[in-house]
């Protein structure tokens, strides 16, 4: 049933391997090594590749690790304790060797013990399956624990509160709710019918739970509606009254005509001259010009607390027991207070750290989801350890948290666009960069700033106005592309013009738009493509198709995906649904999927940088650029280490 069972030392020994099959199975572990152990996911339960299933189990007192792999479609339900067994089962008979260093020993002899081990956990298996299943009971159900009286407790609470009401110890709540909802069903049906109630029947409430004041209310309610209060009547004007005042017309602030318009045009630029259609630029746009060459500078680096600082005494010698906020750990090391040196790290030890660290996660904007896996990572990795004295605990769980962190946030493919485009110029063929997004997250202007940075670059960029939806979109990028033409103009670059803008208007088909802005920048023998696509939901299947269709069609080199740094589990959503859906709507074998991110508003979340954490983590594709601020020059490359010092804050 099992294709391969593998143990292997972190530095790549493999000590013993039983295998099932025939088949090579070497890139299927590669793949789970280099996609999952060394990505910092351990939280996830299972890792397919191909045809392949695959789980494992780290051994951080041995240094070990243990991988058993079997056919996707097969529902094992013994493979977790079976992996558990044989990882105790190794340790426990090899332990001495281990403890010496003797890995490159000969272990052929665990083989037959393995065999005995496998073969007594099919059996249980089967009988287990064989056994009669009983139901549980109601009584079993946690659905028995909600019961019906505390919910009608809380109402009854709400409405005691409201109507200003005390109940006796005698009385049923269960009971008074029933009966005032019967009653005001009765006083309804009565009104509707124009029957006054009697008193007799208001009267015998009084001793169903009921007092006189709450009688008295009911009947002030039904007598003169909801809203109204006894005593005002509504009085009507007699017919010789005054006339109804006429309505005056209203008049405008700044009201005037055609006329008056040189002096309400209030504008920077009005006396500025316009060459050839140039925009108006103010002097600090000016100085913009030349500071973008060559590659992108990083995200300044936050300070982060000194690593000879022991936190928990950071901790402990806050006033009235309050954390400090300054220490870069955030308070979560409280709970290793009780652990003696020398002692092996258990998942009961280092759970309310865990529990502390989740929360601090998710409040710094990371998707609870990814919180949740992060953590499981964490205590993955510390599960085992045998530590010395408590500030090696201590310094180990935080070295533990950013080392995760960090090898998130740093791509095993680096996105260069610049090389890769100066490349596809030597070949005499067009850079094609698709963006793709929700609405309002800031494609357009992100896209102005990676064409300004292109350009500053000496790189020809050809803007394909694919936003046909949205109204405005193309006036703002024929906007854009005017104001960085004359930042750039042609006479600095030997009479070249840098950006050209390719549009058809709107309710056009988009994927058509960009084949032909390809095959216009093909011939005319521009560097770069950058195709800007209207804003979508992720769960709008009629765009989310057109967005297909234009990436299946054209098969950009790159395709960007814009989100805000703002969100927090809609990260989540968002990329696994645009992901999800450039792989359904597509009929490729291969489909084209998202390649890189591009984080806006950066500059707006101070130390909340959780969503860069989220978005790498579901995608595994590399942040691109961030974009900073409002002016072409804000836009940076991430940098690890500064979102991670940010994220321990």
């Amino acid at each position: 049933m099992l294709d391969l069972f593998t143990i292997f030392s972190k530095g790549g020994i493999v000590l013993w391997c039983f295998q099932g099959t025939g088949q090579s199975l070497t890139s299927s572990v590669n793949a789970l090594i280099s996609n999952v152990i060394l990505q910092e996911r351990g939280g996830l339960e299972s890792f397919t590749h191909e045809a392949l299933a695959l789980k494992y189990r780290l051994d951080n007192e041995f240094e070990l690790v243990f991988v058993v792999a079997y056919q996707k479609f097969l529902q094992l339900s013994y493979v977790d304790k079976f992996l558990n067994d044989i990882q105790l089962e190794f340790r426990d008979r090899y332990k001495d060797d281990l403890q010496n260093g003797k890995i490159c020993r000969n272990f052929s002899d665990f083989t037959e013990t393995y065999e005995r081990m496998l073969k007594k956990a099919e059996e249980s298996s089967k009988l287990a399956s064989k056994a009669d299943k009983r139901m549980r009971t109601f009584d079993e159900s946690e659905k028995s624990r909600k019961t019906v009286a505390s919910m009608i407790e809380r109402k009854n609470g709400e409405e005691t509160k409201k109507g200003g009401k005390v109940k006796s110890k005698q009385e049923k709540p269960e009971k008074s709710v029933s009966f005032a909802k019967d009653s005001s069903l009765v006083q309804e049906k009565n009104l509707q019918q124009n029957v006054p109630q009697s008193t007799a029947a208001v009267e015998s409430t009084v001793g169903q739970g009921l007092d006189e004041a709450t009688i008295l209310e009911n009947r002030q309610k039904l007598l003169y509606g909801k809203g109204k209060k006894p005593g005002k009547q509504e009085t009507t004007k007699s017919p010789d009254g005054a006339k109804k005042k006429e309505k005056n017309k209203r008049q405008w602030d700044l009201n005037g005509s055609n006329r008056d318009l040189i002096e309400l045009d209030h504008s920077k630029d009005k006396d500025a001259p316009q060459i050839n259609g140039a925009a108006f630029l103010d002097p600090d746009e000016l100085k913009q010009v030349g500071q973008r060459k060559g590659p992108l500078s990083d995200l300044e680096p936050e300070p982060s607390g000194s690593e000879d600082d022991d936190p928990v005494e950071n901790t402990a010698s806050s006033k009235g027991g309050k954390k400090e906020s300054g220490g870069g750990t955030f308070g979560i090391f409280n709970g290793l207070r009780n652990l003696v040196g020398s002692k092996t790290l258990t998942r009961e030890d280092i759970q309310p750290v865990l529990e502390k660290m989740r929360v601090h996660l998710i409040a710094k904007n990371v998707a609870s989801e990814i919180a949740e896996k992060l953590c499981d990572s964490v205590a993955t990795k510390l599960e085992g350890k045998v530590l010395g004295t408590f500030k090696s605990i201590a310094a180990t769980v935080k070295k533990t948290l950013e080392e995760a962190c960090v090898q998130i946030l740093t791509p095993h493919r680096r996105v260069d666009i610049l090389r890769d485009a100066l490349e596809a110029k030597q070949k005499n063929t067009p850079y094609v960069v698709t963006f793709c997004g929700v609405n309002g997250v800031g494609k357009s202007t992100n896209l102005a700033k990676i064409c300004f940075w292109l350009i500053e670059n000496d790189l020809r960029v050809l803007v394909a106005a694919c936003d046909t939806f949205r109204a405005g979109a193309v006036e703002q990028l024929r906007t854009h592309c005017r104001k960085l033409n004359t930042l750039h103009p042609p006479e600095a670059h030997g009479g070249t013009q840098m950006v050209y803008l390719y549009e058809k208007g709107y309710g056009k088909d988009a994927a058509f738009i960009a084949m032909e802005a390809i095959n216009y920048a093909r011939d005319q023998h521009i560097d770069v493509v950058l195709v800007d696509t209207a804003g979508r939901m992720q769960d709008n299947e009629p765009l989310m198709r057109s967005l297909t269709k234009l990436i299946k069609v054209n098969q950009p080199d790159l395709v960007l995906f814009v989100g805000e740094a703002l969100v927090g589990n809609e990260a989540v959503d968002q990329l696994t649904k645009f992901n999800q859906a450039l792989a359904d709507y597509s009929s490729m074998e291969n489909p084209h999927q998202i390649d890189g991110i591009v984080l806006t508003k950066y500059d707006t979340i101070d130390d909340k940088v959780g969503a860069s954490v989220s978005m790498t983590y579901i995608t595994g594709k590399p942040i691109v650029f961030v974009g900073t601020g409002q002016t072409y020059t804000d836009l940076k490359n991430l940098n690890a280490r500064s979102v991670v010092n940010a994220l321990l804050k």
